[in-house]
């Protein structure tokens, strides 16, 4: 069966390319290579979630592995589970895909995500001619468990007793995972919330809301007079925030003004953080003015996990808002991160806006090229190019470049200083792209 995993697990169009034949036939190799279980699996609010739980859950149970379904759970609520009942899990959802798009990602017990080895073997061993299935008793068992409540108490128990009275926050679950959860944890914890796009009818998730679309939210903000706005996506392990004036945070502005607040309160371990090749050059200056180490990896959060792991370091993640507390979790939260959010806000008095001000963001400009060969070692008059805008730039901008894994296309991102000289720099960057590598459709 043909099968390979992305990024971040296997993702298609429910029913067409992740067909149940196919699904049923993962759940046996998963089954095989990270069993003998039990498993737990969640999902997220999407159309045809139960039809890939059922699949999946059948191909555990035909191999002898019992199942827990967790139900419409955020990811890192699954992660959670497999972390702190040390067992081996899936979650069911495509994450900001539209509905019609489903997927799979595993964690192995203790609730990290697969090593690249680990799903070789899964791929390889859906290739494989099945084992003698086992009958009657050899069968596994599928149950239904409530997975919301003990990790809700988790989230809540991250802030050490604090409570987050007098802040107003708008939360956008996009028709997600977070929906039925969100609104509930944060006023537990004292804050006056509204909750937009929480009413999931399994076609809505992400449909014009949610951190892929987060003007909704930013409209609500202003017009509320709230402190703050959350944006999820439709699994729940990101999220962006709007402050009070309406403005974006992203991924990069959460981070740097975390590791500020932790590097201060001397919860920074080695005063290190993890981001990727993609983090804004703003970000870059800000942490080497704050005696904040940047370490990089390439685009990917489990990529940022694993230097987290290595390094012995606690905070990281992506611009996108895929932000990792390792100290707390095992995965990106985006409930966690608002918290952690909020936290720094209640206990500084500071506004969002000045909180995320730690760093200024410079113009990014990032175009996707599609080129006939893909290969950059052929690409000798691009990297001269590349040579003269760096030198250009002289130190007030960066460029990168690279290849993507999977079609021709190359991914050129230019940062400078004003938003026209990024441009500019870009657009002489493909144009260098295309003559060193030719037009796609060439040769």
């Amino acid at each position: 069966m043909t099968l390979r995993f992305g990024t971040d697990g296997v993702r298609g169009v429910a029913n067409a390319e992740l067909t149940p034949e196919l699904l049923l036939a993962l759940g046996r190799a998963a089954a095989r290579v990270l069993g003998p279980g039990p498993f737990l699996v969640g999902r997220d609010t999407r159309w045809s979630g139960e039809m890939v739980t059922a699949a999946v859950a059948a191909g555990l149970a035909s191999e002898g592995a019992h199942v827990v379904d967790l139900g419409v759970l955020p990811t890192p609520g699954v992660a959670w589970h497999s972390r702190s009942e040390n067992l081996p899990a899936a979650m069911i959802s495509a994450s900001h895909n539209p509905f019609p798009d489903n997927g799979v990602k595993f964690f192995t017990a203790g609730g990290l995500k697969l090593p690249d080895a680990t799903e070789a073997r899964l791929e390889a061993e859906m290739d494989l001619a099945p084992a003698a299935a086992p009958t009657g008793r050899g069968l596994g068992w599928i149950t239904e468990r409530d997975g919301s409540e003990q990790y809700l108490d988790h989230l809540a128990a991250s802030l050490g007793g604090r409570r987050l009275h007098g802040l107003r926050l708008v939360v956008d679950c996009a028709n997600g995972a977070t929906s039925g959860l969100a609104g509930d944890l944060f006023s537990s914890l004292g804050a006056d919330v509204q909750v937009l796009a929480a009413e999931p009818d399994g076609a809505n998730i992400n449909e014009g809301c949610g951190s892929t679309h987060p003007e909704g939210l930013q409209r609500a903000v202003v017009a509320a007079g709230a402190d703050a706005g959350l944006a999820f996506d439709g699994d729940g392990d990101r999220v962006l925030a709007v402050d009070a004036g309406g403005a974006l945070v992203d991924g990069d502005e959460i981070i740097a003004l975390c590791a500020v607040d932790r590097r201060e309160r001397g919860l920074l371990p080695g005063d290190a953080v993890v981001v990727t090749v993609m983090a804004n050059l703003g970000f870059r200056q800000a942490m080497a003015e704050h005696g904040v180490q940047v370490v990089d990896t390439a685009v990917g959060d489990r990529y940022v996990l694993e230097a987290l792991e290595k390094g012995g370091w606690v905070l990281g993640g992506e611009q996108s808002g895929h932000v990792i507390f390792r100290d707390l979790a095992t995965t990106g939260d985006g409930m966690l991160t608002g918290l952690q959010v909020l936290d720094v806000m209640a206990r500084t008095g500071r506004p969002l806006t000045e909180l995320a001000a730690v760093m200024t963001r410079r113009p990014q400009v990032l175009r996707n090229v599609r080129v006939a060969r893909r290969d950059l070692h052929e690409a000798g008059a691009l990297w001269d190019e590349v040579r003269a805008v760096e030198e250009r730039l002289a130190g007030t901008g960066r460029v990168l470049i690279r290849s993507s894994g999977t079609e021709p296309v190359l991914r050129v991102m230019v940062e400078a200083a004003t938003a026209e000289e990024a441009e500019a720099a870009s657009r002489q960057l493909v144009d260098a792209a295309v003559r060193a590598l030719g037009p796609a459709g060439a040769g």
